[in-house]
């Protein structure tokens, strides 16, 4: 019995060695928050020192892409590590399927025994197993379909798009009195769980998803001075006259008239300032979350992550909104900080071509954790080890979503980008695009025509990613049939 009990003591030691060791992990997510909202990608007209700070003390990552660019499905990419037609869910297709959320990283890290939070913007449900929707007409409203807030020790998630009004947020109303907009609010969260955290003296994974920048545009009130009467340097593809050499399917779309609509074209400063503002509150909730670490003496064993779940055009081509595979559209910011590695404070940058499928097997193997084979991400602390390392040699970009003229599947590696839009009905015609991003990130020139060899070698990467789909589409919602539609003319 003495033995045993040693046995007991022994394992009760070193597993509580092994969590002492492993690292808290904060991953933190915008909602439409493009490249240029932030001083560390090279907006000097943008006020974002946490942001700023985070990428000095960590790496920034220049070639990071959405593989689907729209809040619910890359929400689901984002927890599973998975393409869009390996989860089934987005807009207009339907939830999730239980046996899929049960292999997302929040559940797997409960499981592993970390203590698990979220709150913000969920953007997706789960719908439970047995139970069925039709996703033509009630993907996203069925009785049957959950938020999986039982599979969080802290909770303040919202359904649907959320609010901007924290007191609206049944979750997070008791945060109301101190910050009444939920951007900060969601960063007293973050404070909160963070000693809760420190108390319990298990390893963390705290997970906030801001609503912020994504419309209807409401900036905290006491952001109001912040930009107000500047004037915005507008990137040099901005206005429909660099837009000529898209595809005519690509304007079918809400994303082109939203140009027009939402005062890109007449309002530019005035819209710009009220985006940046929302940014400017995610960039202070980043300060207020950093300084909780600091004082709970818990920095120097969490990693943060950031990243926002699809970029905005915000005028480039005479576009708006996102969805596109338009580079504005579909790559984003990301930072990671991991305060034990030696390369963290070297203002190291990867150029490393990475996607949103990434963020759950890195997370996962930080805590230690195998991720599941069926995982189509990579494990990001690759790059953080050796920055000019690689991980992808391509990657799909992603749209099944809104009228059909814009659905489209794209190959993205490091240099090019190959997108076909296949809708062929009426006056439209299957057509191709193919671009130099290495050397032209604005989408400029349209080289179908000059470099036959690398278009050629573009579509046996797409073909490839075709084949994927057309072997591993799950069998709900609707997506084994784009292997079909999307198979090359």
């Amino acid at each position: 019995m003495k033995h045993i009990l040693l046995f007991c003591l022994g394992l009760y030691a070193s597993t509580s060695l092994f969590a002492q060791e492993r690292p808290n992990i904060i991953f933190l997510l915008s909602d439409d928050q493009s490249t240029c909202s932030m001083g560390c990608y090279g907006n000097d007209d943008v006020t974002t020192p946490h942001f700023d700070q985070l990428a000095e003390d960590g790496m920034a990552f220049d070639n990071h892409y959405n593989t689907t660019a729209i809040c619910m499905a890359s929400r689901a990419n984002i927890m599973t590590g998975k393409f869009e037609y390996k989860t089934g869910t987005n807009f207009l297709h339907g939830p999730m399927h239980e046996s899929i959320w049960q292999q997302s990283y929040p559940v797997l890290l409960k499981q592993a025994g970390y203590m698990t939070a979220f709150a913000g913007k969920f953007g997706f449900e789960v719908l439970p197993e047995g139970e069925s929707v039709d996703p033509t007409t009630n993907a996203d409203t069925s009785d049957a379909t959950i938020l999986p807030e039982s599979d969080f020790d802290i909770w303040g998630g919202s359904p649907g798009q959320s609010n901007y009004t924290t007191a609206k947020n049944q979750s997070m109303a008791k945060y109301a009195k101190d910050y009444p907009h939920s951007t900060r609010a969601y960063g007293a969260f973050g404070q909160d769980v963070i000693k809760q955290a420190k108390q319990s003296g298990k390893p963390f994974c705290l997970s906030i998803s801001f609503k912020a920048p994504h419309r209807p545009v409401s900036p905290d009130p006491i952001d109001k001075e912040i930009y107000q009467g500047k004037t915005f340097t507008k990137p040099k593809n901005y206005g429909r006259e660099h837009g000529q050499h898209f595809s005519l399917q690509s304007r079918q779309g809400r994303q082109y008239p939203r140009f027009h609509e939402w005062g890109y074209a007449d309002k530019y400063d005035e819209v710009m300032a009220l985006y940046y503002q929302q940014v400017y509150a995610i960039d202070a909730a980043l300060g207020m979350i950093r300084e909780e670490l600091e004082r709970q003496g818990l920095r120097d064993n969490t990693v943060i992550i950031f990243s926002s779940d699809n970029g905005f055009l915000c005028g480039s081509h005479g576009y708006g909104s996102k969805v596109l595979p338009y580079e504005e559209s579909s790559r984003v910011p990301m930072i990671i900080f991991d305060p034990r590695h030696p390369n963290s404070g070297k203002q190291l940058r990867s150029e490393a071509l990475t996607g949103n499928v990434d963020f759950a097997p890195t997370i996962l193997a930080l805590a230690g954790v195998s991720p599941p084979s069926s995982m189509d991400g990579k494990n990001l602390i690759k790059l953080y080890e050796d920055p000019t390392a690689e991980i992808h040699s391509s990657l799909p970009l992603i749209n099944v979503w809104g009228p059909e003229e814009t659905h489209s599947l794209s190959i993205v590696n490091k240099d090019w980008k190959y997108i076909l839009w296949n809708y062929s009905k009426g006056d439209y015609q299957s057509t191709e695009e193919l671009y130099h991003t290495a050397k032209d990130e604005l989408e400029l020139k349209n080289l179908v025509e000059q470099k036959p060899a690398k278009l050629k070698e573009m579509r046996t990467l797409y073909d490839k990613q075709l084949s994927h789909w057309e072997q591993q589409a799950v069998p709900q919602n609707n997506y084994q049939p784009y292997s079909k539609i999307f198979a090359r003319q």
